[in-house]
């Protein structure tokens, strides 16, 4: 499954201001795949998620090392390219049993037999791609009210009500957060903010602009926006509209 090469040199980088942002995008909450139709290279970020890279028919570059597929953990500062069209999947922090430290490489068959899973014949399948994800790393036990409370805390204005759900005071619900996720609620917060801004301006076609799509999604403005979608991802919001 594991697989590793010295870096190779990426021929067409790609500017994110001038690129067409992702040709499909599914949400379901704790998955999120996106697929682009070309080359792609991103600054150096880190995000809160476990983040597979499937190259179609090329591979993926992480530093000096590279591969057919790669699975990066949460919270690792890293930049990324490909050398052709891939599909992303980003999960929940909770949702596999992986080396946390480093990246882990996936050989070609695996890539492709991923890749075979996340298209239905109409679209992204992204339940398929997670139980084949799940199946090939494992899945940790989840204690049920994390899930609800980062899914909670992204809409409310206050924690409060969130806490107190859970029979929690808002300090006991960040502790537990950062203690069983790893990831401060706050974090973890933002960026399933950042995911709700992200699929409308897909899913728009670049119609909708990226100020409306900040505001919808509890963000302050649109430069706060670009902040996160710098830090999450390395791309600016722009970058993630499609034309």
């Amino acid at each position: 499954m594991i697989g590793r090469r010295p870096g190779v040199r990426i021929e067409q980088n790609a500017d994110p201001r001038e690129t067409p942002g992702p040709s499909s995008f599914v949400d379901l909450g704790e998955i999120t795949v996106f697929a682009e139709s070309r080359a792609y290279e991103v600054s150096p970020h880190r995000h809160p998620a476990w983040k597979l890279v499937l190259p179609v028919g090329g591979h993926a570059v992480l530093g000096a090392s590279t591969g057919a597929g790669v699975l990066v953990p949460p919270q690792y500062a890293h930049a990324c390219a490909t050398s052709s069209a891939f599909v992303a999947v980003f999960l929940e922090p909770w949702c596999l049993r992986a080396d946390t430290a480093a990246p882990t490489w996936l050989d070609a068959p695996t890539v492709r037999r991923l890749l075979d899973a996340a298209h239905d014949g109409q679209g992204l399948d992204a339940e398929a791609l997670r139980a084949g994800l799940t199946g090939l790393m494992g899945a940790p036990d989840v204690d049920p009210r994390i899930p609800h409370a980062v899914r909670a805390a992204a809409g409310a204005t206050r924690i409060d009500a969130v806490a107190a759900e859970l029979g929690l005071s808002p300090a006991g619900l960040r502790a537990l957060v950062g203690a069983r996720v790893g990831i401060p609620l706050s974090t973890m917060r933002q960026w399933r903010r950042l995911r709700a801004a992200v699929g409308p301006l897909v899913a728009a076609g670049g119609a909708r602009g990226i100020a409306d799509a900040a505001a919808a999604a509890g963000f302050a403005d649109q430069a706060h926006l670009t902040r996160a979608a710098r830090r999450f991802v390395g791309r600016t919001p722009g970058s993630l509209r499609r034309r």
